[in-house]
């Protein structure tokens, strides 16, 4: 049962740095720091923005429209806190 607790942690670990990669390159791109256009720019976006969208997506649906303000990644760092409070207090 450790093992599985562990092998949770990890992705759990794996998850929050990609979405701290995809806040950041957002916010990169977004200051014109990096160019969306340039093929390796382009690919990394694309590749974190399907890794996270079906995350993302679900998390959009049910709040509220604040225009530019992105509130997903936020809320799914509060959902994996939880989430690890939970197996820390569980197992």
């Amino acid at each position: 049962m450790i093992s599985i607790v562990q092998i949770v942690n990890l992705l759990l670990d794996l998850l929050t740095y990609v979405i701290v990669a995809h806040v950041i390159m957002s916010w990169l791109v977004g200051f014109g720091v990096l160019n969306p256009r340039q093929p390796v720019v382009a690919a990394i976006w694309d590749g974190l923005n399907r890794l996270l969208d079906p995350f993302y997506s679900r998390i959009r649906q049910l709040l509220p429209n604040t225009g530019a303000l992105d509130l997903a990644p936020l809320v799914l760092f509060i959902g994996i806190i939880i989430l690890r409070i939970l197996i820390a207090n569980n197992f």
